[in-house]
């Protein structure tokens, strides 16, 4: 778990503190993330973390290496991340002003600023909605079993502008015994 303490940075002579640490990942992020992700292989962090009255402001920058499902077929798929985030943390709960200035303020409870929480929150909120193993993405494969299939959008809306409403056929089929009947008297007129 890495933490660090707000007074003491608060309190620093130096500037800014430096942090550089690999994660490691207990149960709880993994029953925590149990639908998004199913190992995480790697994760480093790099940050630096300063006081501006009245907050510990965290600039962090994370690498991982993923094992998530795939969107389609749950397939466990390779996903490499890079991305950053900042974050404010606060000793005290904010005014409405300091929430009006629209940045991420965490009121902290103690002392302890939570970075592995912060980054495995943020990792979390990384993952694309879409994620496709390569013969899905390459092949524009989807799952299928015994009398169902997933398709694309573009299929279904294909599909759909082929089939015939039900309701229609019915009006369609009233609509050809009409004129075959009117063509049949027509026939018959003529014929007199």
């Amino acid at each position: 778990m890495l933490e660090l303490s707000f007074f003491q940075i608060k309190n620093s002579r130096e500037p800014l503190t430096q942090i550089s640490a690999d994660l490691t990942f207990a149960d709880g992020f993994y029953q925590r993330a149990k639908d998004l992700v199913y190992e995480v292989k790697s994760a480093h962090v790099e940050g630096q973390l300063f006081y501006d009255e009245p907050f510990v402001t965290g600039n962090f920058q994370v690498e991982a290496d993923l094992l998530v499902p795939s969107s389609r077929s749950l397939e466990a798929v390779p996903l490499k991340q890079k991305f950053s985030f900042v974050e404010n943390y606060s000793d005290h709960e904010p005014t409405q002003e300091e929430k009006e200035l629209g940045l991420m303020i965490i009121p902290l409870d103690d002392d302890r600023i939570d970075v592995q929480t912060a980054v495995e929150d943020n990792m979390l909120l990384n993952i694309p909605s879409t994620v496709l193993t390569k013969e899905e993405a390459e092949e524009d494969l989807y799952p299928e079993g015994q009398g169902w299939k997933v398709m694309s959008e573009q299929d279904f809306a294909g599909q759909k502008k082929d089939q015939v409403n039900p309701a229609f056929a019915q009006l369609r089929g009233l609509l050809d015994k009409m004129q075959a009947e009117e063509d049949k008297d027509k026939a018959e007129d003529e014929e007199k």
